[in-house]
Protein backbone atom coordinates (compact mmCIF):
# COMPACT_ATOMS: atom_id res chain seq x y z
CA UNK A 1 0.00 0.00 0.00
CA UNK A 2 1.38 3.40 -1.00
CA UNK A 3 1.40 5.74 1.97
CA UNK A 4 3.57 8.25 3.78
CA UNK A 5 3.69 7.81 7.56
CA UNK A 6 5.19 10.56 9.69
CA UNK A 7 5.48 11.47 13.33
CA UNK A 8 7.28 14.62 14.48
CA UNK A 9 7.32 16.45 17.80
CA UNK A 10 9.13 19.77 18.26
CA UNK A 11 8.80 22.25 21.13
CA UNK A 12 9.71 25.85 20.44
CA UNK A 13 8.95 28.94 22.57
CA UNK A 14 6.55 30.15 19.85
CA UNK A 15 5.04 26.82 18.76
CA UNK A 16 4.53 23.24 19.87
CA UNK A 17 4.71 21.22 16.66
CA UNK A 18 3.16 17.76 17.04
CA UNK A 19 2.19 15.83 13.92
CA UNK A 20 1.22 12.16 13.74
CA UNK A 21 -0.13 11.58 10.25
CA UNK A 22 -0.56 9.06 7.45
CA UNK A 23 -1.27 10.37 3.95
CA UNK A 24 -1.51 8.70 0.51
CA UNK A 25 1.76 7.94 -1.25
CA UNK A 26 0.21 8.97 -4.56
CA UNK A 27 -1.67 11.93 -6.02
CA UNK A 28 -1.56 15.43 -4.55
CA UNK A 29 -1.87 16.02 -0.82
CA UNK A 30 -2.48 19.67 0.07
CA UNK A 31 -1.42 21.09 3.43
CA UNK A 32 -3.75 23.97 4.28
CA UNK A 33 -3.91 26.35 7.23
CA UNK A 34 -3.25 29.90 8.41
CA UNK A 35 0.20 31.49 8.51
CA UNK A 36 2.26 30.09 11.36
CA UNK A 37 0.31 26.82 11.54
CA UNK A 38 3.39 24.71 10.78
CA UNK A 39 2.91 23.90 7.09
CA UNK A 40 6.46 24.77 6.00
CA UNK A 41 7.90 23.13 9.11
CA UNK A 42 6.19 19.90 8.09
CA UNK A 43 7.83 20.02 4.64
CA UNK A 44 11.23 20.75 6.20
CA UNK A 45 10.83 17.72 8.47
CA UNK A 46 9.90 15.50 5.53
CA UNK A 47 12.83 16.76 3.47
CA UNK A 48 15.33 16.39 6.32
CA UNK A 49 16.13 20.11 6.37
CA UNK A 50 14.69 20.18 9.91
CA UNK A 51 16.21 17.38 11.95
CA UNK A 52 13.81 16.13 14.60
CA UNK A 53 15.02 13.86 17.37
CA UNK A 54 12.93 10.71 17.77
CA UNK A 55 10.99 11.50 14.63
CA UNK A 56 9.64 8.83 12.29
CA UNK A 57 9.13 8.97 8.53
CA UNK A 58 8.47 6.19 6.05
CA UNK A 59 7.76 6.69 2.35
CA UNK A 60 5.89 3.86 0.60
CA UNK A 61 7.49 1.33 2.92
CA UNK A 62 11.02 2.80 2.84
CA UNK A 63 12.27 4.16 6.17
CA UNK A 64 13.75 7.64 5.88
CA UNK A 65 13.91 8.27 9.61
CA UNK A 66 13.35 6.37 12.85
CA UNK A 67 15.24 5.85 16.11
CA UNK A 68 18.06 4.04 14.25
CA UNK A 69 18.02 5.50 10.71
CA UNK A 70 18.33 9.07 9.49
CA UNK A 71 18.72 9.72 5.78
CA UNK A 72 20.18 13.15 5.06
CA UNK A 73 18.34 15.36 2.58
CA UNK A 74 20.54 14.47 -0.40
CA UNK A 75 19.77 10.76 0.08
CA UNK A 76 16.00 11.23 0.15
CA UNK A 77 14.58 10.84 -3.35
CA UNK A 78 12.69 14.10 -3.39
CA UNK A 79 12.44 17.40 -5.21
CA UNK A 80 11.69 20.66 -3.40
CA UNK A 81 10.09 23.75 -4.95
CA UNK A 82 10.23 26.84 -2.74
CA UNK A 83 8.16 30.04 -2.78
CA UNK A 84 10.99 31.75 -4.65
CA UNK A 85 12.45 30.09 -7.73
CA UNK A 86 16.10 30.38 -6.51
CA UNK A 87 17.60 29.73 -9.93
CA UNK A 88 21.32 30.11 -10.55
CA UNK A 89 21.66 33.56 -12.09
CA UNK A 90 24.97 32.75 -13.80
CA UNK A 91 23.47 29.79 -15.70
CA UNK A 92 21.02 29.70 -18.59
CA UNK A 93 17.65 28.02 -18.13
CA UNK A 94 18.92 24.88 -19.85
CA UNK A 95 22.02 24.72 -17.64
CA UNK A 96 19.87 25.23 -14.54
CA UNK A 97 17.90 22.16 -15.63
CA UNK A 98 21.05 20.19 -16.36
CA UNK A 99 22.37 21.05 -12.90
CA UNK A 100 19.28 19.44 -11.39
CA UNK A 101 19.62 16.40 -13.63
CA UNK A 102 23.23 15.83 -12.52
CA UNK A 103 21.98 14.98 -9.02
CA UNK A 104 20.66 11.64 -10.20
CA UNK A 105 22.49 8.75 -11.87
CA UNK A 106 21.38 8.17 -15.47
CA UNK A 107 20.24 4.62 -14.60
CA UNK A 108 17.75 6.01 -12.02
CA UNK A 109 16.22 8.77 -14.13
CA UNK A 110 12.44 8.45 -14.37
CA UNK A 111 11.69 11.86 -15.86
CA UNK A 112 13.69 12.89 -18.92
CA UNK A 113 14.82 16.47 -19.37
CA UNK A 114 12.75 16.71 -22.54
CA UNK A 115 9.65 15.49 -20.69
CA UNK A 116 10.13 18.05 -17.91
CA UNK A 117 10.58 20.81 -20.48
CA UNK A 118 7.44 19.74 -22.35
CA UNK A 119 5.31 19.42 -19.19
CA UNK A 120 6.16 22.96 -18.07
CA UNK A 121 6.07 24.50 -21.55
CA UNK A 122 9.51 26.12 -21.35
CA UNK A 123 11.16 25.00 -24.60
CA UNK A 124 11.26 28.63 -25.79
CA UNK A 125 13.09 29.75 -22.63
CA UNK A 126 16.11 27.42 -22.64
CA UNK A 127 18.68 29.94 -23.87
CA UNK A 128 17.55 32.75 -21.59
CA UNK A 129 19.13 33.99 -18.40
CA UNK A 130 16.85 33.77 -15.31
CA UNK A 131 16.99 37.56 -14.94
CA UNK A 132 15.14 37.85 -18.27
CA UNK A 133 12.20 35.70 -17.14
CA UNK A 134 8.89 36.73 -15.60
CA UNK A 135 7.99 35.46 -12.14
CA UNK A 136 5.75 32.77 -13.58
CA UNK A 137 8.41 31.65 -16.05
CA UNK A 138 11.03 31.42 -13.30
CA UNK A 139 8.75 29.27 -11.19
CA UNK A 140 7.99 26.95 -14.11
CA UNK A 141 11.74 26.51 -14.64
CA UNK A 142 12.20 25.82 -10.91
CA UNK A 143 9.52 23.09 -11.05
CA UNK A 144 11.11 21.58 -14.19
CA UNK A 145 14.50 21.58 -12.43
CA UNK A 146 12.99 19.71 -9.48
CA UNK A 147 11.44 17.16 -11.88
CA UNK A 148 14.80 16.74 -13.63
CA UNK A 149 16.10 15.07 -10.47
CA UNK A 150 13.53 12.28 -11.06
CA UNK A 151 12.16 12.52 -7.50
CA UNK A 152 10.05 9.83 -5.90
CA UNK A 153 8.30 12.63 -3.97
CA UNK A 154 7.82 16.29 -4.90
CA UNK A 155 7.45 18.92 -2.16
CA UNK A 156 5.98 22.29 -3.14
CA UNK A 157 5.94 25.12 -0.60
CA UNK A 158 3.44 27.76 -1.78
CA UNK A 159 5.01 27.91 -5.27
CA UNK A 160 2.53 30.57 -6.44
CA UNK A 161 2.66 32.81 -3.35
CA UNK A 162 4.98 35.39 -4.92
CA UNK A 163 2.95 35.68 -8.14
CA UNK A 164 0.11 38.05 -8.97
CA UNK A 165 -3.25 36.60 -9.96
CA UNK A 166 -2.56 36.78 -13.70
CA UNK A 167 0.68 34.80 -13.33
CA UNK A 168 -1.03 32.29 -11.05
CA UNK A 169 -3.70 31.63 -13.69
CA UNK A 170 -0.92 31.07 -16.25
CA UNK A 171 0.92 28.49 -14.16
CA UNK A 172 -2.02 26.56 -12.63
CA UNK A 173 -2.68 24.59 -15.86
CA UNK A 174 0.93 23.38 -15.79
CA UNK A 175 0.53 22.20 -12.20
CA UNK A 176 -2.61 20.37 -13.27
CA UNK A 177 -0.58 18.62 -15.99
CA UNK A 178 1.83 17.35 -13.32
CA UNK A 179 -1.14 15.97 -11.41
CA UNK A 180 -2.68 14.34 -14.50
CA UNK A 181 0.41 13.00 -16.28
CA UNK A 182 2.97 12.05 -13.62
CA UNK A 183 2.83 9.29 -11.04
CA UNK A 184 5.03 11.27 -8.65
CA UNK A 185 3.22 12.00 -5.37
CA UNK A 186 3.14 15.70 -4.48
CA UNK A 187 2.81 17.36 -1.08
CA UNK A 188 1.59 20.87 -1.80
CA UNK A 189 1.52 23.66 0.78
CA UNK A 190 -0.94 26.37 -0.22
CA UNK A 191 -3.18 29.05 1.23
CA UNK A 192 -5.41 29.63 -1.80
CA UNK A 193 -8.73 27.72 -1.82
CA UNK A 194 -8.72 27.86 -5.63
CA UNK A 195 -5.32 26.16 -5.85
CA UNK A 196 -6.34 23.47 -3.38
CA UNK A 197 -9.66 22.85 -5.16
CA UNK A 198 -8.03 22.50 -8.56
CA UNK A 199 -5.03 20.39 -7.62
CA UNK A 200 -5.56 18.33 -4.46
CA UNK A 201 -6.81 14.77 -4.01
CA UNK A 202 -6.23 14.72 -0.26
CA UNK A 203 -6.42 17.60 2.23
CA UNK A 204 -4.65 18.09 5.56
CA UNK A 205 -5.81 21.03 7.69
CA UNK A 206 -3.25 22.38 10.18
CA UNK A 207 -3.53 24.92 12.96
CA UNK A 208 -1.06 25.92 15.71
CA UNK A 209 1.38 23.16 14.82
CA UNK A 210 -1.17 20.36 14.88
CA UNK A 211 -3.30 18.48 12.36
CA UNK A 212 -6.97 19.32 12.85
CA UNK A 213 -8.29 16.96 10.19
CA UNK A 214 -7.15 14.91 7.21
CA UNK A 215 -8.99 13.11 4.43
CA UNK A 216 -10.02 12.98 0.79
CA UNK A 217 -10.58 16.47 -0.63
CA UNK A 218 -14.31 16.14 -1.29
CA UNK A 219 -14.94 14.54 2.09
CA UNK A 220 -13.09 17.35 3.86
CA UNK A 221 -14.81 20.16 1.97
CA UNK A 222 -18.21 18.65 2.71
CA UNK A 223 -17.61 18.43 6.45
CA UNK A 224 -19.38 21.13 8.44
CA UNK A 225 -18.10 19.90 11.83
CA UNK A 226 -14.62 21.38 11.30
CA UNK A 227 -13.54 24.93 10.57
CA UNK A 228 -11.32 24.56 7.53
CA UNK A 229 -10.72 28.30 7.44
CA UNK A 230 -12.19 28.98 4.00
CA UNK A 231 -14.50 31.80 5.10
CA UNK A 232 -16.19 33.35 2.06
CA UNK A 233 -14.51 30.70 -0.10
CA UNK A 234 -16.41 27.85 1.55
CA UNK A 235 -17.77 25.43 -1.03
CA UNK A 236 -17.43 22.00 -2.62
CA UNK A 237 -15.71 20.46 -5.61
CA UNK A 238 -17.72 18.30 -8.01
CA UNK A 239 -15.94 15.91 -10.36
CA UNK A 240 -17.51 15.16 -13.71
CA UNK A 241 -16.99 15.34 -17.45
CA UNK A 242 -18.05 17.57 -20.31
CA UNK A 243 -21.30 16.14 -21.71
CA UNK A 244 -22.19 18.87 -24.20
CA UNK A 245 -20.76 22.08 -25.63
CA UNK A 246 -23.03 24.97 -26.65
CA UNK A 247 -20.84 27.19 -28.81
CA UNK A 248 -23.65 29.64 -29.54
CA UNK A 249 -23.83 30.71 -25.88
CA UNK A 250 -20.23 29.80 -24.96
CA UNK A 251 -21.33 27.19 -22.44
CA UNK A 252 -20.31 23.66 -21.50
CA UNK A 253 -22.46 21.14 -19.63
CA UNK A 254 -20.71 19.25 -16.86
CA UNK A 255 -22.31 15.91 -16.00
CA UNK A 256 -21.74 14.51 -12.50
CA UNK A 257 -23.40 11.99 -10.19
CA UNK A 258 -26.03 14.48 -9.00
CA UNK A 259 -27.08 15.75 -12.41
CA UNK A 260 -25.55 18.38 -14.69
CA UNK A 261 -24.44 22.01 -14.51
CA UNK A 262 -23.76 24.60 -17.19
CA UNK A 263 -20.53 26.55 -16.97
CA UNK A 264 -19.32 29.39 -19.23
CA UNK A 265 -16.57 27.71 -21.22
CA UNK A 266 -17.04 26.25 -24.69
CA UNK A 267 -13.37 25.46 -25.39
CA UNK A 268 -13.31 22.08 -23.64
CA UNK A 269 -13.87 18.85 -25.52
CA UNK A 270 -16.81 16.55 -24.86
CA UNK A 271 -15.68 13.72 -22.57
CA UNK A 272 -12.99 15.77 -20.83
CA UNK A 273 -12.74 15.10 -17.08
CA UNK A 274 -13.13 18.30 -15.09
CA UNK A 275 -13.62 19.63 -11.60
CA UNK A 276 -16.22 22.25 -10.81
CA UNK A 277 -16.01 24.37 -7.68
CA UNK A 278 -19.35 25.55 -6.31
CA UNK A 279 -19.17 28.23 -3.62
CA UNK A 280 -21.74 28.14 -0.82
CA UNK A 281 -22.50 31.84 -1.28
CA UNK A 282 -23.66 31.17 -4.86
CA UNK A 283 -26.24 28.52 -3.95
CA UNK A 284 -29.89 29.30 -3.21
CA UNK A 285 -32.74 26.97 -2.26
CA UNK A 286 -36.44 26.75 -3.12
CA UNK A 287 -39.23 24.50 -1.81
CA UNK A 288 -40.87 24.25 -5.27
CA UNK A 289 -39.18 24.24 -8.67
CA UNK A 290 -38.65 27.87 -9.73
CA UNK A 291 -40.35 28.99 -12.94
CA UNK A 292 -38.85 31.57 -15.32
CA UNK A 293 -35.69 31.96 -13.25
CA UNK A 294 -32.45 33.46 -14.57
CA UNK A 295 -30.61 30.72 -12.68
CA UNK A 296 -30.33 27.90 -15.20
CA UNK A 297 -28.81 25.24 -12.95
CA UNK A 298 -31.50 23.58 -10.84
CA UNK A 299 -30.98 20.29 -9.02
CA UNK A 300 -33.33 18.31 -6.82
CA UNK A 301 -31.68 17.61 -3.47
CA UNK A 302 -32.21 16.80 0.18
CA UNK A 303 -31.27 18.74 3.33
CA UNK A 304 -28.87 16.76 5.51
CA UNK A 305 -27.36 19.23 8.01
CA UNK A 306 -27.95 22.80 9.13
CA UNK A 307 -25.41 24.55 11.37
CA UNK A 308 -24.59 28.11 12.40
CA UNK A 309 -22.08 29.90 10.20
CA UNK A 310 -19.14 31.85 11.60
CA UNK A 311 -21.01 35.08 10.86
CA UNK A 312 -24.03 36.01 12.96
CA UNK A 313 -27.35 35.63 11.18
CA UNK A 314 -26.05 33.09 8.66
CA UNK A 315 -26.17 29.31 8.49
CA UNK A 316 -24.58 26.57 6.40
CA UNK A 317 -26.81 23.92 4.86
CA UNK A 318 -25.36 20.61 3.66
CA UNK A 319 -27.35 18.98 0.84
CA UNK A 320 -27.13 15.82 -1.20
CA UNK A 321 -27.92 15.58 -4.88
CA UNK A 322 -27.50 12.02 -6.07
CA UNK A 323 -24.16 10.85 -4.66
CA UNK A 324 -22.78 14.39 -4.55
CA UNK A 325 -22.83 16.96 -1.76
CA UNK A 326 -23.40 20.71 -2.04
CA UNK A 327 -23.24 23.43 0.63
CA UNK A 328 -25.40 26.55 0.71
CA UNK A 329 -24.86 29.66 2.87
CA UNK A 330 -28.22 31.22 3.74
CA UNK A 331 -29.57 33.74 6.22
CA UNK A 332 -31.27 32.18 9.24
CA UNK A 333 -34.29 34.31 8.40
CA UNK A 334 -34.60 32.65 4.97
CA UNK A 335 -34.32 29.18 6.53
CA UNK A 336 -37.06 30.03 9.02
CA UNK A 337 -39.33 31.74 6.47
CA UNK A 338 -39.37 29.02 3.81
CA UNK A 339 -39.07 26.97 6.13
CA UNK A 340 -36.18 24.52 5.57
CA UNK A 341 -35.85 21.48 7.84
CA UNK A 342 -33.69 18.37 7.98
CA UNK A 343 -34.78 15.77 5.46
CA UNK A 344 -36.68 18.24 3.25
CA UNK A 345 -36.61 17.85 -0.53
CA UNK A 346 -35.56 21.18 -2.05
CA UNK A 347 -34.52 22.65 -5.37
CA UNK A 348 -30.86 23.70 -5.40
CA UNK A 349 -30.11 26.69 -7.63
CA UNK A 350 -26.53 27.43 -8.70
CA UNK A 351 -25.47 30.36 -10.84
CA UNK A 352 -23.58 29.20 -13.92
CA UNK A 353 -21.22 32.19 -13.68
CA UNK A 354 -20.16 30.90 -10.25
CA UNK A 355 -18.80 27.64 -11.60
CA UNK A 356 -15.04 27.35 -11.80
CA UNK A 357 -13.47 24.79 -14.12
CA UNK A 358 -10.78 22.86 -12.29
Amino acid sequence: MKEICLNFNISWPSLDFMVDLTIPGQGVTAIFGPSGSGKTTLLRCISGLERVKNGHLSFNGEIWQNDKIYLPTHKRQLGYVFQEASLFSHLSVLNNLRYGQKRIDSSQRKVSLDHAIELLGISNLLDRNPSKLSGGERQRVAIARALATSPSLLLMDEPLASLDNKRKQEILPYLQKLHDELEIPIIYVGHSPEEISRLADHLVVMNSGKVEASGALNTMLNRLDINIGLGEERGVVLEGEIGEVDKQWNLARVDFSGGSLWTPNSKMAVGKKVRVRVLARDVSLAKVRPEQSSIQNQLLGQVNTIIDDERAGLALVSLSSGYSSIIARLTKRAINTLPINLGDKVWIQIKSVALIDG
